[in-house]
């Protein structure tokens, strides 16, 4: 084929308009790949969040529970980042602290710390608590580079007593002092008790109940993606 197309072309053309030609002919049969900037292909920072059902969204679809909310609140904002969730229901702390190595093997760019209310469901030591935050939040810091790290806080159940509450409550002040990092005081402020924010168990919030959740913890994430995050 090649040479039937070469006998065609007239012998006034010379080599210097043999070669354009070809060029011209191979620019329209392979054209070149589009280019992709490197912010388009870069993958997104993750924010990862570790927590019990509240954050797994016991008896909600996945998309209704506030990890997926905040997803939502994320790309809202221009932000680009990819909220994981890592909620994991009935862990206690302890729980948490074995499980967040393998969670690590991911690179994190910021760490939401929902620990906690299955310890103080079973009346667990509130000092185990505190140092169970701790361990967590050195792992985070050995990651290079280390995330940003937001810690959200829980009540104990009143049929405890008054002193257990305040020693569990001051579980997530003392860690979240110590370490420097920014305390959500009650992930569950204006749901917890609140029965039509609730599921059956009084317990689960329901999509209303997380929806407030979501905008709970968004107040006190935001601040730290936009201090520090790369825009889209």
């Amino acid at each position: 084929m090649m040479d039937l197309f070469l006998r065609k072309i007239p012998h006034s053309l010379g080599f210097a308009g043999l070669a354009l030609l070809l060029t011209a002919c191979g620019s329209r049969d392979t054209p070149k790949p589009a280019e992709r900037s490197p912010a388009a292909t870069a993958p997104a920072p993750v924010i990862l969040v570790v927590g019990t059902s509240l954050t797994a969204g016991l008896g909600l679809d996945p998309s209704e529970a506030y990890p997926a909310l905040l997803q939502q609140k994320v790309d809202s904002a221009g932000l680009h980042y990819r909220v994981v969730n890592a909620g994991n229901s009935g862990e206690t702390s302890a729980g948490a602290v074995r499980r967040v190595e393998w969670l690590f093997r991911q690179p994190v760019a910021v760490l939401v710390l929902e620990t906690g209310g299955n310890d103080g469901l079973r009346g667990l030591d509130p000092d185990s608590l505190r140092a169970n935050i701790e361990a967590i939040v050195r792992l985070a810091r050995r990651q290079a580079p280390p995330p940003a790290v937001l810690l959200l806080g829980m009540e104990a159940p009143p049929n405890l007593g008054a002193d257990y509450a305040s020693r569990f409550r001051g579980a997530y002040r003392t860690a979240a002092r110590e370490l420097g990092v920014p305390l959500v005081p009650f992930l569950l402020v204006g749901v917890g008790g609140v029965d039509s924010l609730n599921q059956a168990d009084g317990i689960h919030p329901t999509a209303s109940g997380q929806r407030r959740v979501a905008a709970t913890v968004w107040a006190a994430l935001e601040p730290l993606l936009e201090k520090g995050g790369p825009s889209r």
